[in-house]
């Protein structure tokens, strides 16, 4: 967790209690140290933020303190929500719940006079998408993706057949039909695009390897086009 997202967690989470908490406390439920959290609330109160108590006796929040609102327009806010409510389409439980805790914290933040698209919204998003991928770890991915590590991974072809890869995975791509890995693939020397519902044993390795300044990203959309035509 980011510590700017743990500093809005530790707000959010006395601003809900019904008496002081320990750091102990707050540490358990943010799933760090007791004394990260010391550092935590000495970084907040330095910021004005209304903190009251002590190491040992545990913390409140002031009564009536509130964040500054966000200057989110209407629109502003349904692309929020509509963004939110696709992402928990993807079929990947990771996102999923990353889009329900960002709502929570927008609602949080949300001026008054936008709580009501929130709470009724004038618009739907069809809740039918893809399939949850039936082995493959999609956090894993994400996370190989931005550390740019290499992944082992038993793949089942079209016909059955089991294939050893190491992959070099640049992005992920959310189909109705399916959720895509993209990648660099060793064995074929060439990108391809593998089906997550079809990754059969998935493993993050230490090897890194390079994007060359984003250039795989690049080329990847290319080969894709050509791909298909």
């Amino acid at each position: 967790m980011r510590r700017a997202d743990r500093l809005f967690d530790i707000i959010q989470t006395l601003r809900g209690a019904k008496g002081p908490l320990t750091a102990t406390a707050l540490a358990q439920r943010l799933e760090v140290t007791p004394r990260t959290i010391y550092r935590d609330i000495a970084t907040l109160q330095a910021r004005q933020v209304p903190i009251e108590g002590a190491a040992g006796i545990g913390y409140l929040l002031r009564r009536g303190y509130d964040l500054p609102p966000l200057m989110f327009t209407a629109e502003e806010t349904e692309a929020i929500l509509v963004g939110a409510l696709l992402t928990r389409r993807t079929g990947d439980p990771g996102l999923r719940s990353a889009a329900d805790s960002v709502l929570s914290k927008i609602a949080a933040i949300l001026p008054a006079a936008l709580q009501g698209q929130l709470s009724s919204p004038t618009f739907f998003v069809s809740e039918h998408g893809a399939n949850d991928p039936a082995i493959a770890d999609m956090a894993l991915i994400r996370s190989a993706i931005r550390q740019h590590k290499k992944l082992l991974i038993d793949y089942v072809d079209r016909e059955g057949g089991i294939t050893a890869r190491r992959i070099w995975p640049i992005a992920v791509a959310y189909f109705v039909e399916a959720t895509l890995v993209c990648a660099w693939c060793e064995l074929r020397n060439d990108y391809r695009h593998f089906r997550a519902d079809r990754i059969q044993s998935l493993t993050l390795t230490d090897e890194s390897f390079s994007t060359e300044g984003g250039k795989l990203l690049k080329e990847w959309p290319e080969w894709f086009r050509l791909a298909k035509g």
